[in-house]
């Protein structure tokens, strides 16, 4: 489907001459653009029209939640047909772990979840990995990491009716996507199952999906979770992982021998420095892990052992939400909104993350490849992104420098 904006005004003031310049800029191949446009001047409709015009997946980046929010209900209204998705933090409250070697204090990650927040962010991957017309709307969350988008997509269950089933296998199949059983009520990424029926409810709506299983797949319906009435039937169902951060049963193996090779390594160097506390501290928290990864597939904290789920080398960037716009080599749109407040709030997320990091990986909270759970640097963040355009009313010198294209809006749509 074609991004199609709707809209009772048209353009006006100095919008006309800025969309012109700025869509022309794009097909021209000019990477770094600037819309300078004073407040009032309708800078969100202006790229709205760019959208349409360039007709690419766009990605906008603003500097917090509240902003996001925003600009997310703006870009709804004009593209009401197509997927304009949210993915900002999912914590209501984070206080990450670290330690304090002057006081000697170990500060667990405590962390509460917004259930809502988390099943926006599961829609901005899935509609990225479905569909063309996509416009995600997020903060700097954009540059933290995510999780491989192609073993999210290798594990993702396609069923349809007639299909013959392997019921084993389908359970099998859901507990690697991280779906929890119960024989409880349905949650978002639960399922049970009561004789021939499978029921399940994926992480991105709350809508139970029931099977009706004989030989193969007799019937597919979306049930209300209230009503528990019928809403529609439908011929097949695509069903995501309930997690970001998961992985096939091969890649996890790959995984736990390469863990395991750091920790003796590890091991070795703190045993010969002498440190015996921080020794027993690692061997026990890795060991304790790598047990929950097997038998469970998953653990607290396992982003830290991300670089070895995806298969990286030491300091290779993490996987974000820009590999998912970057997944299948296809082109798309960057716009940081605020640009003079955003660029430098993305420039400072890797420092800080690391200092704290250092401090767990030298005391034997982590292994030294916890480091490469973390944010972009802003150098790997800029490589990444392409058809760049920086929206502010005072842009700062930077964007300045970098832009090829400076479009002006001046003169508000009102005169």
């Amino acid at each position: 489907m074609k991004f199609t904006l709707h809209s009772n005004y048209k353009p006006a003031g100095d919008q006309p001459t800025a969309i012109k310049s700025l869509v022309s800029g794009i097909q021209k191949g000019n990477k770094r653009q600037t819309l300078l446009g004073v407040t009032g001047s309708g800078k969100t409709f202006t790229i709205a029209n760019v959208i349409q015009e360039v007709q690419k997946p766009t990605l906008v980046i603003a500097h917090n939640k509240t902003l996001a929010a925003q600009l997310c209900n703006e870009f709804r209204e004009f593209f009401p047909d197509n997927a304009v998705e949210y993915f900002v933090s999912y914590y209501d409250y984070y206080q990450p772990e670290a330690y304090i070697a002057s006081s000697d204090t170990y500060i667990e990650k405590e962390a509460q979840i917004n259930e809502e927040i988390d099943r926006l962010r599961h829609a901005c991957t899935q509609a990225l990995l479905t569909r063309e017309d996509v416009i995600i709307v997020a903060s700097v969350s954009a540059i933290y990491g995510l999780g491989s988008p192609t073993e999210y997509e290798k594990i993702v269950l396609h069923l349809e009716v007639g299909q013959r089933l392997d019921r084993r296998a389908v359970m099998q199949q859901l507990v690697e996507m991280q779906f929890e059983r119960t024989n409880a009520d349905l949650v978002r990424g639960s399922f049970r199952m009561r004789g021939q029926v499978f029921e399940m409810m994926p992480v991105n709506e709350e809508m139970i999906y029931r099977l009706e299983v004989g030989e193969g797949i007799a019937r597919i319906e979306q049930i209300d979770p209230v009503t528990r009435k019928v809403k529609r039937e439908q011929e097949d169902l695509w069903l995501f992982p309930a997690k970001h951060y998961v992985m096939s049963s091969e890649s996890r193996e790959r995984a736990m021998i390469r863990i395991d090779a750091e920790i003796k390594e590890q091991l070795a160097v703190f045993k010969k420095q002498g440190k015996v506390l921080e020794y027993e501290r690692l061997k026990r928290r890795v060991s304790h892990d790598l047990e929950l990864i097997k038998n469970v597939g998953y653990c607290n904290g396992i982003e830290n052992y991300s670089r070895h789920f995806e298969g990286r080398d030491e300091g290779e960037p993490p996987f974000t939400l820009i590999d998912y716009f970057k997944y299948g080599s296809r082109s798309f749109l960057t716009v940081i909104d605020e640009s003079h407040v955003t660029v430098p709030q993305v420039r400072a997320m890797y420092n800080g993350d690391r200092a704290r990091k250092d401090s767990l990986v030298d005391n034997g909270f982590r292994l030294p490849s916890a480091r490469d759970n973390r944010p972009l640097r802003f150098e790997e963040f800029d490589a990444r992104i392409e058809d760049v355009v920086y929206v502010s009313a005072t842009p700062s010198d930077y964007e300045r420098e970098v832009s090829t294209n400076i479009a002006e809006q001046i003169v508000r749509p009102t005169g």
